[in-house]
């Protein structure tokens, strides 16, 4: 006991005797365990916060758009598109848009040519939309039925748009659609499955029929929308979607494409897994090199030890007790360079998930873990450097010394 004892104070002495040469052996360990901490923590957090916005949002929102086959370029779904979805046993709600082009939005007539070259979204949307799409309004309220029917010109926009052209929640406001003057009636909320929609503006679709469409888009007193909105029964998802495409075309089956929405946040999910891997894959590399830079450091402190080392083995110390010692010093940088690297991943975690918004999330694992994994990689470096020190003899010491 009392050897070992010896050994330990050895160790630490060797370690705290020279600080700088023991804080480059820390180094590796703490910046690859910080890394692969880090890498997977804000991973976690970033899914983690995706799975609340999936549980929010629902993921039985699907979009279905109307093919080229329905008219070309500037495809058009039916007339009764919404009716044909109604149909389907599956959808609960739906709600038609269309996308109008080539429409310079401009917050007054001064400001056109600044604006002129920004491109923000106008859709003709129907009374339905802000419900299917779950999205509240920040001020003012929708389109309604009398907006639809009356001469006035109503508009709503998104909440982007009204920071961009600074309009203040119940603000009286107008913009200028193309030089015509609308009112706006309400700011809707941000849409998480719709970006685009933040900065977009919305009108009936009878003011758009009056203002900007031709009459090919008009089918009698229809305006032809090219996208509909439709809330599905839950898991029941990918059976509405293709039931869509027959009902909404009559048994076309390539007319209407179909996408669910979430899926989109499931694909953001997978990249952020790739770039897990990517991040943890360099920070294994990073303490890979910690412990090629543990094993260089610790060879260059056989040599400049060389005198204690060969005064100790002229006192009676073995070659295992020597060895002893190194691997000692190496578990020990293991121990608090893992303890390092995970204190500064944890606070990279908790920077991250603060200024991002999310949910800090951390695999308990993680922390034992880190540890083992650098205490390994130092252990494993410093297995050369240990039997270059046993193999000195006390003879040999006097010329390396």
């Amino acid at each position: 006991m009392s050897a070992a004892r010896d050994l330990v104070g050895v160790a630490v002495n060797g370690l705290l005797a020279r600080k700088v040469r023991t804080a480059l052996l820390l180094l590796g360990p703490v910046i690859g365990v910080a890394a692969i901490v880090a890498a997977v923590g804000l991973t976690d957090s970033a899914k983690g916060d995706l799975k609340r916005k999936v549980d929010e949002l629902g993921t039985n929102l699907i979009e279905a758009t109307a093919a080229s086959s329905f008219g070309g370029q500037d495809a058009k779904l039916p007339k009764d598109a919404v009716e044909r979805a109604r149909t389907v046993t599956t959808v609960e709600s739906v709600s038609a848009v269309l996308e109008l082009q080539n429409i310079v939005v401009t917050p007054y007539e001064e400001a056109a040519e600044n604006f002129e070259t920004v491109p923000v979204p106008v859709l003709a949307a129907d009374t339905l939309l802000p419900g299917v799409l779950d999205v509240p309004m920040v001020s003012g309220r929708w389109l309604n039925e009398f907006d639809d029917g009356v001469s006035s010109r109503a508009a709503v926009i998104g909440i982007g748009l009204a920071r961009q052209f600074d309009v203040l929640p119940g603000e009286v406001r107008s913009l200028l659609l193309n030089g015509i003057e609308y009112s706006v009636i309400g700011i809707v909320d941000g849409v998480e499955l719709e970006p685009a929609f933040d900065t977009a503006v919305f009108i009936t679709f009878q003011r758009a029929a009056d203002d900007f469409l031709p009459d090919e888009a008009v089918d009698g007193d229809v305006v032809l929308a090219n996208k509909l909105y439709v809330r599905s029964v839950e898991n029941r998802e990918d059976e509405t979607a293709e039931a869509l495409k027959v009902a909404v075309n009559l048994g076309g089956p390539n007319e209407v494409q179909t996408e669910l929405k979430s899926e989109a946040l499931e694909l953001a999910a997978q990249s952020d897994r790739q770039l897990q891997l990517i991040v943890v894959s360099m920070g294994l590399l990073a303490i890979i090199v910690g412990g090629i830079g543990i094993a260089n450091v610790m060879s260059i402190s056989v040599i400049q030890r060389s005198t204690e080392i060969g005064i100790r083995r002229a006192l009676g110390h073995t070659r295992g007790t020597i060895a002893a010692q190194f691997i000692l010093e190496a578990i020990a940088v293991g121990f608090f360079g893992g303890l390092l690297g995970v204190a500064v991943g944890v606070g990279a975690i908790a920077i991250g998930v603060t200024v991002a918004g999310w949910v800090f999330t951390l695999q308990p694992m993680l922390v034992p873990l880190g540890v083992v994994l650098a205490m390994v990689i130092s252990v494993v470096a410093g297995l050369y450097p240990a039997t270059r020190a046993a193999r000195l003899e006390p003879l040999e010491t006097l010329r390396l010394g």
